[in-house]
């Protein structure tokens, strides 16, 4: 059976196992986040997709109601809510996105989906990656879970996203994309699992 069909039927499969698995822990995430500040429980920012098709993928909000800023948040930020700093450091943050993988604007394993600003700025490196969908984790997102710690360690969170922290990441994206098959997202898939257990 072709990589792609194997891909989509495992995205599809796991995603809703997930969706209903997981419904009472959202739901719990949920209250918490709207107990812990105002605003809706859901947070949707725009990013480019598969071909360049701008999507919005649903995240848990994990800043204050009306929190303006940067593309790139550093560990300690601010405007990062009590919920929201668990949230992101354990990824929960991210568990909606499976609504996403379902309904085919992302998958589970690729290259994590990026602001047009920053696709603009590596234009030539985006013309190969944005051939795939986006996915709620790879090598990158494995290699930089602790990224916002490391950002917030530059004297310059954004410069150091730009120069430093992307490039690098577009390096893992591209050995995913030379690696990809059934094998390497299951092992991808396994890894971020630890990763997040740990």
């Amino acid at each position: 059976m072709p990589y792609l069909v194997v891909k989509r039927s495992l995205d599809i499969a796991l995603a809703v196992a997930g969706l209903v698995v997981l419904s009472p822990v959202l739901a719990l995430i949920a209250i918490a986040v709207r107990i812990d500040s105002p605003g809706l429980a859901l947070f949707r920012h725009e990013r480019i997709g598969v071909r360049g098709q701008k999507f919005r993928p649903l995240k848990f909000r994990s800043m204050t109601h009306g929190a303006a800023g940067t593309e790139v948040t550093a560990a300690g930020d601010s405007w990062i809510s009590r919920v929201g700093s668990i949230l992101r450091r354990t990824k929960l943050d991210e568990l909606p996105q499976l609504w996403n993988v379902l309904v085919g604007e992302m998958s589970l394993v690729g290259p994590r989906p990026e602001v047009e600003s920053y696709v603009r700025l590596f234009e030539s490196d985006y013309r190969e990656i944005l051939e795939v969908r986006p996915g709620l984790t790879d090598f990158a997102a494995i290699e930089y879970r602790d990224e916002e710690r490391v950002l917030a360690a530059a004297a310059d969170p954004e410069l150091e996203y730009r120069r430093v922290v992307l490039p690098a990441k577009i390096a893992l994206y591209r050995r995913y994309l030379a690696e990809r098959s059934t094998i390497t997202d299951l092992r991808i898939l396994a890894r971020t699992l630890v990763a997040i257990l740990r």
